[in-house]
C-alpha cells in the first residue's frame, strides 16, 4: 500500500535541501544540496516521480530521518564568544566552578555565550517538525499516486489521546534534594505522575533514601548523568569508562531511564548504555550548551535505546536566560505539538523551583496541563510508560479483518486503527475510514 523507493542517482555530497515546506539534510536527486542552511535550498519536491503506483522520492527517507534525529547534519559554528566557550579548557574550568558559582553569576555567563541563539535558522525555533513533514509529504505522494484513498496505520498513542505529555525533575544540588518533598505534594495536588532524575555520584551520595520516597509514592527515578561534570561525551575512551559506570548504577539502583548533564549528547555512542530509554536530546537546542536539535516530537529509537526529545524549553532556560516568568512560550510550544500528535516533554528542576516566583510559574503550568488531559485527551503517563508503549506499539501489527483492520500484538487493545487520507492536498488523521 505504502509503496516507494529512492531515485537511482543522487548527489555525491551529503547538504541541505526542501521537500514541500520541510528542510531534508543529506544525498538528494535534481539538484545539488547545499552546504549551509542559510542558502537559498533547492526544493526537490518536483523530482519525486511515480509509475505503476510506485513513488520514487528524490532522497533515501530513511537516511534523511536519521540525519536529522541523530544530529548528523552540518551545524553552523556559531559566534566567535560561543567558539570560545565550547573550548575544552574553558568548559573544565566552569564546571569546575560551577557549584560555586551562583545562579546571577551563572545566567550572565549563558547569557553571553548564548547571545546569537535568535539567529539560528535551523532547527526552527520554538519547535521543529522537518521529520513529521518529510513523513506527511511522502504519504501525501504515495496516496496521491497509489490510487488509494485512505492508508490504515497503528495510532501514536494509547486509547485515542490526541497527544502525550510527560513531566521530569532534574535533581542536581542540596536544595533541590530538600526540594523534593515539596514538589512530589505539587505534582500530586494536581494528579499528574513525574520522573526524578537523580546524579549518583555527588559527593559520593546515591541518595539511596530519595529513591525510596519517590518510589513509595508512585513517582519514577531515572539517572542524570554520573557526576553532572559536563565531561561525560568528552573523549570516547573516557566516556565508555563512565557508561560502564552508569550501566553499573542503572542495574544497583533499578533505573530504566536516563538524562546527561546539560543535555550533552553523542547519539554514535549510545549503543555503549544498557538502560531503555534516554531523555537528552532536544527537539532544538539553540538554549543549551550543545547546540543542534532531532528536529522531531515523536519518540524515536537509537540503536535499542528509545529517545524521549526534549520538545519545550527548559524551566532554567525560561527564567534564566530569556528572563520569562511566564508560561506563555510554553503554551505556545504545547498548542504547536498538540497539532502534531506529538510528545510534549518537560524538565523543571526542583533547584530553581524554590523560589516563590518559579513555583507561581511552575503552578500555573500544572494548572494548564490538568485542563487540556481532563478536557482534550492527553495522555500524562511516566516517561517509563511512553518507553513501554512505544516498544510493544512496535511490536504491534495490522491485519485485514473483513472490510476492515484489526490491530494483534502486545497492549493491542489499548490501539486504535487511524487512517491518514488526502483532503485539499493535506494529509489528515482521523479513526473512521471514509
Amino acid at each position: 500500500m505504502a509503496s516507494f523507493d529512492t531515485a537511482a542517482s543522487l548527489s555525491a555530497d551529503e547538504g541541505y535541501f526542501a521537500f514541500g515546506g520541510a528542510v531534508g539534510y543529506g544525498n538528494c536527486h535534481g539538484a545539488s544540496p547545499s552546504p549551509s542552511v542559510a542558502d537559498r535550498l533547492h526544493d526537490v519536491t518536483s523530482a519525486a516521480t511515480s509509475s505503476s503506483g510506485r513513488v520514487s522520492l528524490p532522497f533515501d527517507l530513511s537516511a534523511v530521518v536519521t540525519n536529522l534525529r541523530q544530529e548528523r547534519y552540518c551545524q553552523p559554528a556559531g559566534n566567535y564568544l560561543g567558539q570560545l566557550t565550547s573550548s575544552a579548557a574553558v568548559q573544565h574550568l566552569y564546571y569546575l566552578l560551577r557549584p560555586a558559582l551562583p545562579v546571577e553569576v551563572r545566567r550572565h555567563l549563558q547569557r553571553v555565550r548564548l547571545s546569537d541563539w535568535s539567529q539560528i535558522m535551523f532547527p526552527q525555533w520554538p519547535v521543529d517538525f522537518s521529520v513529521e513533514i518529510l513523513m506527511r509529504q511522502t504519504t501525501a505522494l504515495v496516496l496521491e499516486h497509489a490510487g488509494t484513498r485512505e492508508m490504515p496505520f497503528i495510532w501514536f498513542w494509547p486509547d485515542g489521546a490526541q497527544s502525550c505529555a510527560i513531566m521530569t525533575h532534574d535533581v542536581e544540588g542540596h536544595a533541590g534534594r530538600d526540594f523534593c518533598g515539596r514538589l512530589m505534594d505539587l505534582d500530586d495536588s494536581y494528579g499528574i505522575k513525574s520522573a526524578f532524575q537523580i546524579v549518583p555520584e555527588v559527593r559520593g551520595d546515591t541518595s539511596s533514601s530519595l529513591i525510596g520516597q519517590f518510589r513509595d509514592r508512585g513517582f519514577e527515578v531515572n539517572l542524570h548523568d554520573l557526576n553532572h561534570d559536563g565531561y561525560l561525551f568528552h573523549n570516547e575512551p573516557q566516556f565508555l569508562e563512565r557508561a560502564a559506570q552508569i550501566n553499573r548504577y542503572t542495574h544497583q539502583l533499578g533505573c530504566r531511564g536516563f538524562r546527561s548533564g546539560s543535555m550533552y549528547r553523542n547519539q554514535h555512542w549510545f549503543d555503549a548504555f544498557e538502560f531503555s530509554y534516554d531523555m537528552s536530546v532536544p527537539n532544538v537546542a539553540h538554549l543549551e550548551p550543545q547546540r543542534g536539535g532531532c528536529c522531531t516530537v515523536m519518540p524515536y529509537f537509537v540503536g535499542d535505546i528509545l529517545e524521549l526529545p526534549l520538545t519545550t524549553v527548559q524551566d532554567y532556560s525560561l527564567f534564566h536566560i530569556l528572563g520569562e516568568y511566564s508560561i506563555a512560550l510554553w503554551k505556545t510550544q504545547i498548542d504547536l505539538i498538540r497539532a502534531m500528535n506529538g510528545l510534549i516533554s518537560f524538565i523543571a528542576h526542583p533547584d530553581y523551583l524554590v523560589r516563590p516566583r518559579a513555583q507561581r510559574v511552575y503552578v500555573a503550568l500544572l494548572e494548564h496541563l490538568r485542563r487540556l488531559r481532563d478536557d482534550n485527551q492527553m495522555w500524562m503517563p511516566l516517561p517509563g510508560e511512553v518507553d513501554r508503549w512505544w516498544r510493544n506499539r512496535r511490536a504491534m501489527s495490522l491485519v485485514p479483518h473483513g472490510r476492515s483492520w484489526r490491530i494483534v500484538g502486545p497492549d493491542s487493545h489499548r490501539a486504535r486503527v487511524a487512517y491518514a487520507r488526502l483532503e485539499d492536498d493535506r494529509v489528515v488523521y482521523s479513526f473512521n475510514p471514509s
